[in-house]
């Protein structure tokens, strides 16, 4: 197997992050890239001309790629159109200064999200921009995926929204959470289900219900959550520590509730990160045994993710120090 390990250029030694998936890319991304980008732009959710740039320096149409690199060309792009919107909600919504610590805030903006995600049919007239694109998005995952499917994207994008008023309110009262909420609730902050929901309709297959919620499969899928934003939390350890004190990041979680120093989080990290990729690999074995085709393929999507996460954001400008 291909291994992918490198080092994110933060203020601390990063140890190699191992990784025993193979790492591509598909080969519409430049297309993707621009067209995606100028959605973005074209959404009103990006505030100005210097977030503007830093987007297009992020360059997030490449993460889409390394992620769901066998997708055909359309997919793709519905795939990147949305971790799009995930990263500008973010940071518009998310992180911004008028809501990211109050939870208050957070709640009385959901109500227009919530009808986009729970309606039949959404209001024609949404004030919010995230609303809006939203609305498309969905309207796109809709149009490609069954009942079951969409229900999953949609379960999943709520709980995401919901997440975010419970780091709100560990703002506003300038809590770390304990690791083991921290790690539970991590799995719904990092908007992970979401994409991990799009796998089968971007590859225009389907996991059948039976297969989705089967032992397995949902110990892989949150094995590959926990990898992604753990990985994440470590490659964006330095920019959060400085823009949030890092109270929603593994490695200030580990040294805040364990007594560990920066180096000794990092180790707890990897020993984590090897753990779960040692347990993905050992179920991949595992499910091959028994999985029909459709299911071994979601298996290889989340392995996808995984890698094609860690080949991103080490060259991203999104996880470098400014």
């Amino acid at each position: 197997m291909a291994v992918t390990s490198g080092r994110a250029s933060v203020s601390l030694p990063i140890p190699p992050v191992p990784c025993p998936f193979p790492s591509e890319i598909n080969p519409h991304v430049e297309e993707v890239e621009r067209e995606s980008f100028t959605w973005l732009c074209d959404s009103g959710m990006l505030p100005d001309a210097e977030t503007v740039e830093q987007y297009r320096r992020a360059r997030f149409g490449h993460l889409a790629a390394r992620t769901y690199p066998r997708v055909d060309r359309e997919m793709l792009r519905l795939v990147a159109d949305w971790c799009m919107w995930l990263f500008a909600f973010d940071d518009g919504f998310c992180e911004s200064a008028r809501l990211s610590r109050h939870p208050g805030l957070v709640v009385r903006e959901l109500p227009e999200l919530l009808r986009v995600i729970d309606d039949l049919r959404p209001p024609e007239h949404l004030r919010s921009p995230y609303a809006r694109a939203l609305a498309e998005v969905k309207e796109r995952v809709a149009a490609h995926s069954r009942p079951d499917q969409l229900d999953r994207w949609c379960t999943a994008t709520r709980e995401y929204m919901f997440a975010q008023v419970w780091e709100a309110a560990n703002r506003e009262a300038d809590i770390v959470p304990s690791v083991e909420d921290y790690v539970f609730m991590r799995r719904r902050t990092g908007a992970m289900p979401p994409v991990i929901a799009l796998i089968d309709i971007a590859g225009r297959f389907h996991v059948t219900r039976e297969h989705w919620l089967h032992p397995q499969v949902r110990e892989l899928a949150q094995l590959c959550n926990d990898l992604v934003v753990w990985d994440n939390d470590v490659f964006s350890y330095a920019k959060e520590r400085r823009h949030d004190h890092a109270r929603h990041n593994l490695v200030n979680v580990l040294m805040a509730h364990r007594g560990l120093t920066e180096q000794e989080a990092l180790a707890e990290f990897l020993d984590m990160h090897n753990r779960a990729v040692a347990r993905m690999v050992e179920l991949d074995a595992e499910v091959r045994v028994w999985a029909p085709p459709e299911v071994r393929a979601f298996v290889r999507g989340l392995e996808h993710w995984v890698s094609g996460h860690i080949a991103y954001a080490l060259g991203s400008s999104r996880y470098q120090q400014d």
